[in-house]
């Protein structure tokens, strides 16, 4: 996923807050989003926003905890960065257990914010580049005929070629070439790539 396409998304009612933010983020460069509120970002919340969101804990209607919430239960993997207020701090230590990427404390030096963002910006790329090879596996997973697919699931589960041929009731001659297509259609040269990649999108 290419840098250029991540943005900043800040989700803050302050407006001198999201101004601030704005000017910060647009002169290192980033692309920046701003709301208002968490219900207008939801609004514009798609599943496909690469980059990171700056949160505001505490707004008024849906705080910035219910909006993680709900982002969370829309299967959003967007890592987000929560500002807080010094009484906020163990709001935000329980947002870090439910996933949230980091949090800064108001006020807080804009070095500090931006050395967050970047780390939440690799967070995003990676959490991107994983999503595209688990795809990619399971588009190969769904070329297996379903004879493939009991040969290679017994194979991982450690399965000796005698013992699967006895447990399908075919011969070790047909086990082998079975194997063989698993291991051209699955794109892997060792038995240990091939669990490798069965274990990642399981």
């Amino acid at each position: 996923m290419s840098e250029l396409m991540q943005t900043i998304y800040v989700v803050d009612d302050d407006e001198a807050m999201r101004d601030s933010m704005t000017w910060l983020l647009e002169g290192e460069g980033y692309r920046v989003a701003c709301f208002d509120s968490a219900e207008a970002f939801l609004k514009a919340w798609r599943n496909d926003m690469c980059g990171c969101l700056v949160l505001d804990v505490r707004m008024p209607e849906m705080s910035g905890l219910e909006l993680q919430e709900k982002l969370d239960s829309l299967g959003s993997q967007l890592p987000v960065i929560f500002v807080t207020g010094h009484g906020d701090v163990p709001m935000a230590v329980g947002a870090l257990q439910r996933g949230a990427c980091d949090f800064i404390e108001k006020p807080f030096h804009n070095e500090d914010l931006l050395s967050r963002i970047v780390r939440a910006l690799a967070l995003d790329n990676e959490l991107a580049a994983r999503r595209q090879r688990d795809g990619a596996i399971s588009s190969r997973l769904e070329q297996l005929t379903q004879r493939e697919r009991e040969v290679m699931d017994l194979v991982v589960a450690g399965k000796l070629n005698k013992q699967i041929a006895d447990e399908l009731n075919i011969s070790m001659k047909t086990v082998e070439a079975h194997r063989a297509r698993v291991m051209e259609k699955m794109n892997v040269r060792t038995l240990a790539e091939l669990v490798k990649s069965v274990m990642t999108v399981n």
